[in-house]
């Protein structure tokens, strides 16, 4: 039986990793910089400071990471405070399903944890989630188990008996390094072949998620 379930943020409850990209790509632009699709596909999933190497190794040790970060991220600020980040399709949903089942609930996200504090009370999903974690709460990034270990310790449960959701390869690698059932939710790639074996199911949208866990997880 399932007793948490742990949801990656960007691109898994949100619908903003081609929203980040898009602002990014603009941003790097006025300042003489190309962002390629290869080289974002690299960074989702990863932390503020994983990310940062990642760029530096792009772009050089002259690329202004902090200055471009800010620029972006008070964009999405903007937008979060306005008009509400886009939930992607049946994650509200998922989520009143795992509550009514008594499954616990928790964010792991990459993002800095007041960002995502603040993104998910924007949207009114904070009832839903007994712990919210940051990328800045965590030694390791993802790829690394660590943020996922993180919030299995304080709701109290196995690994073993958590299942995480996500839509990055770098947090299927986490998922599956912590010891934990992944449901991958593709967001701006497919994972691939060699993840895609290693996952317990890969969905369409939480929609589709809900029916994997009240079908397999679940007890009858």
């Amino acid at each position: 039986m399932i007793r948490l379930a742990v949801f990656d943020m960007d691109g898994l409850i949100f619908d903003t990793e081609r929203l980040f990209m898009d602002e990014l790509a603009e941003v790097m632009r006025s300042e003489g910089y190309e962002l390629t699709l290869e080289s974002y596909l690299e960074i989702l999933g990863l932390n503020n400071e994983a990310v940062k190497r990642k760029m530096l190794a792009f772009y050089g040790e002259d690329y202004p990471f902090e200055e471009m970060n800010e620029k972006v991220r008070a964009a999405l600020d903007k937008l979060a405070r306005s008009e509400g980040l886009p939930v992607k399709p049946g994650i509200r949903e998922l989520l009143e399903f795992l509550n009514k089942n008594g499954v616990s609930c928790a964010v792991a996200s990459s993002t800095q944890s007041a960002f995502v504090r603040d993104y998910i009370k924007q949207s009114s999903l904070d009832e839903f989630f007994d712990v919210i974690i940051g990328g800045d709460m965590v030694e390791r990034s993802k790829p690394e188990p660590d943020i996922f270990l993180e919030a299995a310790r304080r709701i109290g449960v196995s690994p073993n008996d958590a299942v995480v959701l996500e839509d990055s390869e770098n947090g299927i690698r986490a998922g599956a390094a912590a010891g934990m059932k992944v449901i991958c939710i593709p967001d701006m790639k497919q994972p691939a072949p060699e993840l895609a074996r290693c996952l317990f199911a890969l969905c369409a949208d939480g929609f589709e998620a809900a029916k994997v866990i009240g079908g397999e997880i679940l007890p009858v």
